[in-house]
């Protein structure tokens, strides 16, 4: 279903296609213990994470994820003028099962694009790993130029920065009071950022990018949704920030999620529910700015990145 492309706004050569890779969420609960598997590589996890991840799941009514990425490859078919595909990493429609279709449908040449900003071996490593697997089974004749990263491009910071700063007019505005800033990204092992990883400096310098541009002179930058494993993960937490605050004296934060760009259960859950409660315990009340989801300046940042790499390729091939 999700692996059908999207109707460009005109008539462009069918060789091209743009290719949205993300991480995929099953829609309906009973899908989640073999969605677990798929991200876990087939290792299980212990019954009681098993379940409590469904508990999240049914608190949030399921995840968006899919109609929010289906959302945003239309919106940018509609700006590129080129089809746009999406695959899954974890759930359907899986990468393969797009790259298959593509090939059917005979594409040649795509742009591949990660729904996530910034570069971890742990994410987008192994999004690289899956679609050139699938390309070399199903498609061996499709020329793909994976972008690594875009953690700064000028469009996504300001497309951060509308959402942040709405929130931030928004909550002052309802306290009358100076709130403070935690941007957040997704957590990592502690293992792949001592190996050299770039993931953490990517996400720090996204939040500082948009903090300058909003003239935020101090914030901070904390990792949440931290796995249910015991290595350890990458700090700050959201809570120990949240706790540092409350002990100055502050009742309100506001939580912008730098690391995502689509609602789904590491925001309606971990922030929406997990830390607003836990704030609440400790006398702070916790906002948090809007996703990017279909935003028109977000898709005016993917069209750019993505229109860029199809022209710097096609010069190169001419």
């Amino acid at each position: 279903m999700g692996s059908t492309p999207l109707k460009p706004r005109v008539e462009v050569r069918r060789s091209w296609a743009v290719l949205l890779l993300a991480h995929g969420a099953p829609e309906r609960l009973e899908d989640i213990p073999e969605y677990l598997r798929n991200v876990r590589g087939g290792r299980p996890l212990p019954e009681p994470a098993v379940q409590e991840i469904i508990r999240r799941y049914h608190l949030i009514g399921g995840s968006p994820l899919l109609a929010v990425t289906r959302q945003q490859a239309a919106a940018l078919a509609a700006c590129l003028g080129h089809p746009v595909y999406f695959g899954m990493r974890n759930w359907k429609p899986f990468i393969a099962d797009t790259i298959r279709t593509m090939a059917a449908d005979g594409v040649g040449r795509a742009v591949a694009l990660c729904l996530a900003p910034q570069n971890s071996r742990t994410s987008i490593g192994r999004y690289k790993e899956h679609l050139f697997d699938a390309v070399e089974k199903h498609a061996p004749q499709m020329e793909v130029d994976f972008i690594e990263s875009w953690h700064n491009h000028p469009l996504l910071i300001q497309a951060f920065l509308e959402k942040v700063a709405m929130a931030r007019a928004r909550v002052g505005m309802e306290t009358r009071a100076s709130v403070p800033v935690v941007f957040t990204g997704h957590s990592v092992p502690e293992k792949t950022i001592q190996d050299g990883d770039p993931y953490a400096e990517q996400v720090r310098e996204t939040a500082r990018l948009v903090a300058e541009a909003m003239g935020l002179e101090e914030y901070r930058v904390a990792f949440q949704s931290q796995g249910m494993t015991a290595e350890a993960w990458i700090g700050p937490t959201v809570e120990s920030e949240i706790d540092e605050l409350a002990a100055q004296g502050h009742r309100h934060v506001l939580l912008a999620p730098v690391g995502f760009v689509a609602d789904h259960v590491e925001i309606l859950y971990d922030i929406d529910i997990h830390f607003r409660e836990y704030g609440k315990g400790r006398g702070v009340t916790v906002h948090r700015s809007d996703s990017l989801n279909d935003s028109a300046l977000f898709i005016k940042a993917l069209t750019e990145i993505v229109s860029g790499r199809v022209l710097a390729w096609a010069s190169r091939n001419e």
